[in-house]
């Protein structure tokens, strides 16, 4: 079985433009080293600009956020999919909608502070990169869903983390 950033197949000359500009997260996955903090900055910087201008209560932060992230998710599994097989690859690097996802998920009622912001991007990256179980598992799902719900699971974990350090400190 290839690994993520192993080429499956040549790439293809055609890009689909809406699947590479949303599936790179706005070109944020297409920055080194480490695009996946990229893309997990960006999703973080979005929703702090958000917060801030908007001004919203507590309660219609974390829904927004959450319907963001659901919203996100959907339309990562087709971008992530066109672009693994327009670029050859079963989990290219510079698809980082995944991790866009991920942290918006780690971002759900957390207070729109810098301080909760870099707790819930911290947790984030670490259980992105570690993938710990059932993270792991969940990349083997086919094509965009393994793409995302790995990140997902990781979101998911940073978020249930987050709010216990919230509750406890």
């Amino acid at each position: 079985m290839p690994n993520s950033t192993e080429q499956i197949h040549p790439p293809s000359a055609k890009k689909t433009l809406w699947a590479w500009t949303l599936g790179t997260f706005f070109g944020s996955g297409l920055l080194k080293p480490g695009p996946g903090t990229y893309g997990s900055i960006a999703a973080l910087l979005l929703w702090y600009a958000a917060a801030q201008f908007l001004h919203p209560s507590f309660l219609a932060l974390a829904i927004g956020t959450a319907l963001s992230a659901i919203a996100i998710t959907l339309i990562g599994i087709p971008a992530s999919t066109i672009v693994a097989h327009e670029s050859g690859r079963k989990d290219p690097g510079m698809v980082v909608i995944d991790e866009a996802a991920g942290q918006l998920i780690a971002l759900i009622a957390i207070p729109a502070d810098w301080r909760h912001a870099a707790i819930s991007l911290l947790l984030f990256r670490l259980f992105d990169i570690l993938k710990p179980p059932p993270v792991r598992q969940l990349e083997q799902l086919p094509e965009g869903a393994g793409i995302m719900m790995d990140d997902v699971a990781a979101g998911l974990l940073a978020l249930a983390c987050a709010q216990l350090i919230r509750h406890f400190y």
